[in-house]
């Protein structure tokens, strides 16, 4: 008896199972079939992008100016910029509110360094022009000293007209040494004088250009602290890698900005477009731009400038060109670095029919048709196609049912179009 229960059970479940199979394969047919539609098709373009001002003020970090602060900057020109403090992002200034502070610890050590050496240098020159006058004062001494030796050789000499000639020839002779003793004090003193004042000059070249240094590290220093050139909102730079520079990131001293205070009355939607669809887009194309933040509102906008050179992007493979879609509605909502989705009409065709690209089958030779409801299949003339749907411009009439996918025993539908082939393969 149990026996029986069991296979009676197993009966059951089998039929039940036969009978929700074909329940669901009645629906599965129900909802494979699609209507043939006919009506307004357009041609666009889709992609994400973000909000940028078309014009915007951009807060940068402090200049190195090659060849200044002592040859190319002592090195420095290479060192990179840590942010140690920033306001946060959409922070409201005016000009001349803080930023963000730089790290200026390495270029402190430095300027020490310099201002030692500026002492050193002032030290030297304060010695050498000590000593020169020290020096040119004994020298001056020497000089006067030995004019009174010449004024004395000159009176021994007139006294002794009346003694012997030996006497008056040793008197002529002591003159001439006096005379070309003070005339040696003089030229050493000359001499003394044009050295001293050659090495005093270098030694002052030295401390001036140091000096200068001391000073353009001071003013340099000084830059540290950013602060706003204009009024505006603070928006974060982003990086190559589409970082933003907050605390803790770094500013390399060839792309200096830190931040921007974009001008928010003309904001343009950042696109990138691949390279398979890049030639589809010109300027002035009408678009649709839809901000995440405001997901009820829609913006129009216009196609504004195209990159002749595309890009590889992170995660992508393909080159990907930059596209500008200006917004023609000015809110005061929105703001720049917003998420954008981005519709560009490329094209668009009214009274057309078309159907679900999904739709559309081909076989080994290439040739387009579909399945009808009637158990046809019908080869298609196709014409342009969207990222859903495809226009037929012969094959098929406006409200037929067509399956969506391929139906069971497709060997057994009536091939229907063949006529269309030979403009099939023309347009190949």
């Amino acid at each position: 008896m149990k026996r029986i229960l069991i296979i009676g059970g197993v009966i059951l479940a089998i039929i039940g199972l036969v009978i929700f199979n074909k329940t669901i394969s009645r629906k599965r047919n129900i909802n494979s079939f699609v209507e043939v539609k006919n009506g307004l098709f357009e041609i666009t373009v889709i992609n994400s992008g973000e909000l940028i001002a078309e014009n915007s003020i951009e807060v940068k970090g402090p200049e190195i100016v090659m060849g200044s602060m002592g040859g190319g900057g002592h090195g420095m020109h290479g060192m990179d910029f840590k942010i140690l403090d920033i306001v946060p992002e959409g922070t409201l200034v005016k000009e001349g509110d803080y930023i963000a502070q730089l790290d200026r610890s390495d270029y402190s050590n430095t300027l020490k360094d310099e201002i030692e050496k500026l002492k050193t240098y002032q030290e030297a020159v304060d010695m050498k022009i000590l000593d020169t006058a020290v020096v040119l004062t004994g020298q001056r001494d020497e000089i006067k000293t030995q004019r009174y030796v010449v004024e004395e050789a000159e009176i021994t000499l007139a006294q002794s007209k009346y003694e012997p000639p030996a006497t008056i020839h040793q008197a002529e002779n002591n003159l001439d040494k006096a005379k070309r003793a003070l005339q040696q004090k003089i030229n050493g003193y000359s001499l003394y004088v044009a050295q001293s004042t050659a090495d005093l000059n270098h030694q002052k070249l030295h401390l001036s250009r140091e000096t200068q240094l001391v000073n353009d590290l001071q003013d340099f220093l000084s830059k540290f602290t950013i602060t706003a050139p204009a009024p505006g909102m603070v928006i974060y730079k982003k990086d190559r890698n589409g970082n933003k520079r907050k605390v803790g990131a770094t500013v390399n001293p060839f792309d200096r900005v830190i931040a921007t205070l974009p001008d928010l009355s003309s904001l343009i939607s950042k696109v990138y477009v691949n390279e398979i669809d890049i030639s589809k887009i010109k300027p002035g194309q009408k678009a649709n731009v839809n901000v995440d933040a405001f997901p009820k509102k829609t913006f129009t906008g216009e196609v504004f400038t195209i990159a002749n050179v595309g890009e590889v992007l992170p995660n992508s493979d393909s080159k990907m060109f930059e596209v500008q879609i200006k917004i023609g509605d000015s809110d005061p909502a929105l703001r720049p670095s917003m998420t954008t989705g981005n519709k560009i009409h490329i094209r668009t065709y009214n009274n057309v029919i078309f159907i679900p690209s999904e739709c559309v089958q081909t076989g080994p030779d290439s040739i387009p048709f579909v399945y009808g409801k009637g158990r046809t299949k019908n080869i298609v003339l196709l014409g342009e196609a969207n990222d859903k749907n495809v226009i037929v411009e012969k094959g098929l009439k406006a409200g037929e049912l067509i399956y969506s996918i391929q139906p069971q025993e497709p060997e057994k539908f009536k091939l229907l179009g063949e006529n269309l082939i030979p403009s099939i393969k023309a347009r190949k």
